[in-house]
């Protein structure tokens, strides 16, 4: 496959000065080195406010395969580099030099999914519970998304009058959050939230009515129960609306026997996270957190793992919002179940779509 060569004119501007090669035009390479196809790839300079255009305008980048760029003269040396994978994942490469790295290999970390959708093998050992962590600062009333920032998505489901739970791991690091309703009211959040880094919850509160409150399942969960799911996986490349899938829960504890999850074989996509997980009468009994990479772990063991993915329990995230001054509404689930349509029917107007702005 031919590499596909394009100029880069909004890169003029850059005063840094490039050694000669560069000046004389010529290209610097970047090479997809996942295992997936890349259906986005941008490259603006280092320090520019957003992402650009999309230079994959002739299609997707396939494993492998290589993109030669050739900047502007004067563009300089340092880019900020972002490659979409088919999956939904990212690879950002910031500052880099590609006046001495004029090929550069854009990798996900070993091991498994990256830091959106977090829990699969753990690099570190999670902080003691209770120690508060980063978390996006308030946005102040009345302002309005911007539509130039650099964003990434989750969900989030409301758990009280103008309070709403999702990940620590979707808000993390926000410079301005916003949710998005069922009607399609954009809430921005307007204090800082609530964080809990080692359950990856998170507690926002928002300015208006985001919706009705979801009720947490009071009596236990068993193994093999149907559980249905309700988010805004893949924002951007699926539908801009809410997706729904079905399951069974297949463990009770999570990866490394971690007891603050459950194992569910319901697929779950990057903005899934902070998703309610529901048992079949629409009681919340978790919160969706991390899949499994399938293509990571087939590379270690030669078998490809097939829909695994975890939710925190709920009786995890009732403790969490206890802690801070949250009542949640409790409600038993013994009858029979109703089918996964009504369901989602139920959790529609309570779910809404987050929007982190970096």
């Amino acid at each position: 496959m031919k590499p596909m060569t394009f100029l880069l004119p909004a890169l003029a501007a850059l005063v840094l000065a490039a050694p000669a090669a560069l000046a004389q035009g010529e290209p610097f390479r970047i090479v997809n080195r996942t295992t997936e196809l890349a259906t986005a790839l941008h490259a603006v300079r280092s320090g520019r406010p957003d992402w650009g255009g999309n230079l994959l305008n002739r299609g997707p980048l396939r494993p492998g395969a290589q993109f030669s760029l050739r900047p502007s003269e004067g563009a300089g040396c340092s880019f900020d580099l972002r490659l979409v994978l088919g999956d939904g994942q990212e690879v950002v490469r910031r500052n880099t030099n590609i006046c001495a790295q004029r090929t550069v290999e854009m990798t996900l970390p070993l091991g498994l999914a990256p830091r959106v959708v977090p829990g699969s093998l753990p690099d570190s050992k999670p902080p003691p519970e209770g120690t508060p962590g980063p978390a996006g600062p308030a946005t102040p009333p009345g302002a309005r998304p911007n539509p130039q920032a650099r964003v990434s998505s989750g969900t989030g489901f409301v758990v009280a009058d103008g309070r709403v739970m999702t990940n620590h791991h979707v808000i993390e690091a926000c410079s301005r959050i916003f949710v998005r309703t069922a009607d399609s009211r954009a809430l921005p959040v307007t204090e800082r939230p609530v964080s809990d880094p080692r359950r990856d919850l998170a507690l926002l509160r928002v300015s208006g009515n985001a919706g009705p409150v979801l009720a947490f399942r009071a009596n236990p969960v068993r193994r093999g129960e149907s559980v249905v799911t309700y988010g805004f996986p893949l924002a951007g490349l699926l539908s801009s609306g809410p997706t729904l899938t079905t399951g069974e829960v297949s463990a009770l504890s999570g990866l490394g026997d971690n007891q603050t999850q459950f194992q569910i074989s319901a697929p779950v996509q990057q903005g899934n996270s902070g998703g309610p997980l529901l048992d079949r009468q629409g009681n919340v009994i978790g919160v969706i957190v991390s899949k499994l990479n399938a293509a990571r772990i087939a590379q270690r063991t030669g078998d490809i793992p097939q829909n695994v993915n975890f939710a925190v329990k709920g009786t995890e995230a009732v403790d969490f919002l206890r802690r801070n001054g949250v009542t949640p509404v409790m409600r038993d689930s013994p009858n029979a179940d109703r089918n996964a349509a009504e369901i989602g029917e139920q959790a529609h107007p309570s779910t809404v779509f987050i929007r982190c702005e970096r």
